[in-house]
């Protein structure tokens, strides 16, 4: 079994955050190991809370699961400031670890602020180099490459520009496009790749991106072609809200336990 590493903040709803990606870890049977950035007060509702963890502790932690468990893949979601983000990419560049999915956390789905003004840049500078890829919505999208993103021409543009900052790929996630079609872009710094899928009506989409970032980290761990995990975290996230148990009175979770990798 292959292990891999989640570097993210705790959601006590358990809908996001370490948990949505332990879920999903466990779903594409790869096993799990964590190093928690923060703890938040979080239901489907909002965030009512955020405790960062220091950075010596997040360093200790990514330190003693790198070298004891190899984790063959490993993900960032909320790093929170910038001291953390600097924190991280020493660790990443330190422990060398590899096949790292960078989801770029700014915003919960509630519209709480999860990252600090100053840590945007931080991002750029230390995290976008070392990812294999990246996986920005519109809004994060765009505050990274300092654009508009509202389209797919622009979601191309965003992707180009990602891996010319220095990702050595971008998926640009088209969840917040208008309209009753959701595109997803991936651009790998060679070509591009599209998936479009029928937008789905319900409010249950509480942790969707660490979900995605989490199964993509799961595909890569396993040895799969980048392009593929991709693929599969898509559709397995399309599933997973499509099974949603409607729960909480806010943006309910997904439903983890769709499999992995749909019958064929």
């Amino acid at each position: 079994m292959h292990a891999a590493l989640t570097i993210a903040g705790s959601d006590s709803g358990g809908g996001a955050g370490i948990q949505a990606d332990l879920k999903t870890f466990h779903a594409f049977g790869v096993f799990g190991t964590t190093a928690v950035t923060a703890i938040t007060v979080q239901d489907t509702r909002g965030v009512h809370g955020v405790h960062v963890v220091p950075a010596d502790i997040v360093r200790a932690q990514i330190r003693v699961v790198a070298r004891d468990l190899h984790p063959a893949a490993c993900k960032t979601g909320m790093l929170g400031t910038r001291e953390l983000v600097g924190a991280v990419a020493a660790s990443i560049r330190e422990e060398g670890l590899t096949h790292y999915v960078l989801d770029p956390v700014m915003v919960a789905t509630s519209g709480d602020r999860l990252l600090d003004a100053d840590a945007e840049d931080a991002i750029r500078r230390e995290l976008l180099p070392l990812c294999t890829v990246v996986t920005p919505n519109l809004d994060e999208a765009a505050i990274l490459v300092g654009s508009v993103v509202s389209d797919e021409a622009t979601m191309k543009q965003a992707a180009e520009r990602l891996v010319a900052m220095g990702a050595r790929s971008a998926l640009v996630k088209g969840g917040h496009l208008r309209g009753e079609t959701v595109i997803d872009v991936l651009f790998d710094g060679d070509r591009f790749e599209s998936w479009q899928r029928p937008r789905l009506r319900t409010r249950s989409t509480h942790g969707t991106g660490c979900t995605l970032s989490a199964a993509i980290a799961a595909g890569l761990a396993e040895g799969r072609p980048l392009r593929d995990a991709v693929s599969d975290a898509l559709d397995y996230v399309h599933r997973a809200i499509e099974a949603a148990p409607a729960l909480g009175a806010g943006h309910g979770p997904l439903n983890h336990n769709v499999p992995a990798r749909a019958p064929r």
